[in-house]
């Protein structure tokens, strides 16, 4: 299966993908795999969440201007809607998708 490009990854259709910019290094990236471990759980199906590591994607993160980590970044038919650095509670990211789901 060829990997697929960032933008054909933030690009699903009909659902919104939430983007996790972490680094192995990086001690609140690892406080973040739980919630958005909790985060899919909640709403599988209905949200993808991709993580990408800045180290090997440093085109994409400036891209993005991702200038700390972790960042969030959710993406609706392909366009960012929607972001918060640092470590977000379930209950905010929830929130930040409702307008997202179908």
């Amino acid at each position: 299966m060829p990997r697929k490009s960032f933008s054909e990854l933030i690009n699903s259709p009909g659902m919104p993908v939430l983007v996790d910019f972490y680094a192995a290094w990086c001690g609140p990236c690892k406080t973040m795999a739980p919630i958005l471990e909790q985060v899919a759980t909640q709403h599988g199906g209905k949200v993808r969440i991709i993580k990408i590591d800045v180290d090997r994607n440093a085109a994409v993160a400036q891209q993005f201007r991702v200038q700390s980590i972790p960042t969030l970044i959710l993406f609706h038919q392909g366009k960012p809607v929607w972001r918060q650095a640092g470590v977000v509670p379930v209950a905010q990211i929830t929130q930040a998708l409702q307008a997202y789901m179908s």
